[in-house]
């Protein structure tokens, strides 16, 4: 049973009063469907292939007082069911609301479907297609808190069709794929690469013409050079490169950042393949949870050898930090969130099983991993690369205008990046919160280049901009400006449950803004590491190419 406002709120079919029969089985799940909330049972409707029945009764039940209120309830919260069938999805409304031109809520009718009428399509010896009508006339009143009794039935009917069976899933992916739903991705990506042009456009015409001139003014002979004030980006050369306060979190940071990127193109590898079809149940969760756990030996090697550059001596402590960076907010997070599902007993609750198991992958394969990337970034040995010598004393930053201190600088740094996938951000939000199909993953994919791009640029430029103020604490600032996208996304959580979606209630909400602030914080430290890593690189280059003394 789903909630048509959320997805996440997720039950049992017979958490409900329906008929139960003799020997249910339960059907053993893989990892990603358990994430998923999926707990399947067999259901009492018999469909053999091509076995017609026409208003086939499967049971009789008196329902109690207790249980029209269980179902009314039900019936006012749009439940409806899910199942499957040759691994076809089918959904069904469960009951209707009789709304009646009323407007007082005390005097709709609330009814139960009883009859399901199945309408499957086959081609040969192959199921292609099946859907579920529920019979508008066949109806139990449960306005009132009485006794009723429920004559539960079901018909199945089979037609032939000349759909290959190759062909079947595509069904479930047109939705996405409508003339007008594409026009509006296309929209989006236009939009998003005008962005760009300008950006990188504007940026590389200003610091091209302005870097040209003091590149000019220092490639003058050394006596006019000596002559003259040094001012702006050139005259910081000795503190640039001084490295940053808590260095042993800034490469933490910095080695999650990295892993968080890596796992992002290795879902988008397995995406453009095909490998998230529609109601492939759980294979996004399955590859979240595995290819987590193989890169983060890249965050441990990463981390340690930053570390190690930035002249950090207690590199187990920076270890330690790096595999609790992102995990240990998301633990937190999900502790809180699997102890509310409890409450509910919504399928959303993770069995103790799987708690399990996902304990030991962290244990067995995470951290070794971690640990093994650590030793090898230690080992390393590599230095840090700094064309110039840093002086032994920092220059005082001189007095900056409240616009270039660290917050409006973050807020102009988002804004950008997010403009250039906030209309595609509508359409994932739909398809994780809601009940939309997303598959145009090579849309997604340009739409993330772009906000890769989008957010090296800006950072590049406001760092050029704060050295050009005698700044030198880049570093950190290059970090968060790089990554604010992701509070920009958070603030759009905000206008989507209350503009776009009817979630309510506390346990969807805190789902909604538990999962999605782990999500934010993922994309801050990703989009971080882009940004400071891009602004590594142009200002080694500046100051490369200047004779420093």
């Amino acid at each position: 049973m789903r909630n048509v406002k959320s997805m996440d709120e997720t039950y049992r079919y017979f958490d409900l009063p329906f008929c139960i029969p003799e020997g249910v089985k339960e059907k053993k799940e893989a990892l990603g469907e358990v994430l998923n909330g999926d707990r399947l049972v067999s259901a009492p409707y018999k469909l053999n292939f091509r076995d017609e029945k026409d208003s086939e009764v499967y049971c009789n039940k008196k329902l109690t007082k207790e249980e029209v209120k269980q179902f009314r309830k039900a019936v006012e919260k749009d439940y409806y069911f899910q199942m499957y069938y040759d691994d076809l999805p089918i959904w069904g409304f469960i009951g209707k609301v009789d709304k009646d031109i009323k407007s007082d809520p005390s005097e709709f009718k609330y009814f139960l479907y009883k009859h399901i009428q199945f309408e499957i399509l086959y081609n040969k010896d192959r199921v292609i297609e099946i859907s579920a009508r529920m019979d508008p006339h066949s109806l139990v009143d449960l306005t009132e808190d009485k006794e009723v009794d429920a004559e539960f039935m079901y018909t199945v009917k089979w037609k032939e069709t000349e759909t290959p069976f190759e062909k079947r899933m595509e069904k479930y992916s047109m939705s996405s794929s409508l003339p007008h739903h594409l026009e509006i991705h296309w929209f989006s990506i236009i939009n998003s690469c005008v962005t760009v042009l300008l950006l990188t456009g504007f940026l590389a015409t200003i610091l091209m013409r302005v870097l040209k001139n003091d590149f000019m003014k220092y490639a003058q002979d050394e006596e006019a050079a000596d002559d003259q004030e040094e001012t702006g980006w050139k005259y910081i050369h000795g503190d640039v490169f001084r490295f940053p306060t808590h260095n042993s979190l800034f490469a933490a940071s910095l080695g999650s950042g990295t892993q968080l990127f890596t796992l992002t193109i290795f879902i988008f590898m397995l995406a453009l393949v095909g490998v998230f079809y529609p109601y492939n149940r759980g294979a996004l969760f399955t590859a979240l949870v595995v290819i987590y756990a193989l890169t983060s030996g890249i965050a441990g090697y990463t981390s340690a050898s930053f570390y190690c550059q930035l002249e950090g001596k207690s590199w187990v402590r920076n270890l330690l930090l790096t595999g609790c960076l992102f995990c240990g907010p998301l633990f937190l997070t999900f502790c809180f969130l699997n102890t509310v599902a409890i409450t509910y007993t919504a399928t959303a609750a993770l069995p103790f099983g799987t708690i399990v198991v996902i304990v030991l992958i962290w244990t067995l394969v995470t951290s070794p991993l971690l640990v093994l990337g650590g030793i090898a970034g230690k080992n390393s040995k590599a230095e840090f690369q700094a064309p110039c010598r840093t002086t032994k004393y920092p220059r005082e930053i001189p007095p900056l205008p409240w616009y270039r201190s660290a917050i409006p600088q973050m807020a102009m740094a988002g804004f950008l990046p997010f403009s250039a996938i906030y209309i595609e951000l509508y359409y994932i939000f739909a398809s994780v919160w809601g009940h939309r199909i997303y598959t145009i993953y090579s849309i997604l994919f340009i739409v993330f280049i772009i906000l890769i791009i989008v957010t090296a640029f800006i950072t590049v430029a406001l760092t050029y901009f704060q050295l050009a103020a005698e700044d030198h604490q880049w570093w950190w600032r290059s970090f968060l400006c790089g990554g604010s996208t992701g509070l920009f996304i958070y603030a759009y959580c905000l206008y989507y449950y209350y503009a776009r979606s009817d979630m309510s209630g506390f346990m969807q909400t805190s789902f909604f803004f538990g999962y999605m602030a782990c999500i934010c914080y993922g994309f801050f430290l990703m989009l971080g590491t882009v940004g400071f890593r891009a602004a590594l690189l142009f200002v080694r280059h500046i100051y490369r190419s200047i004779k420093c003394e």
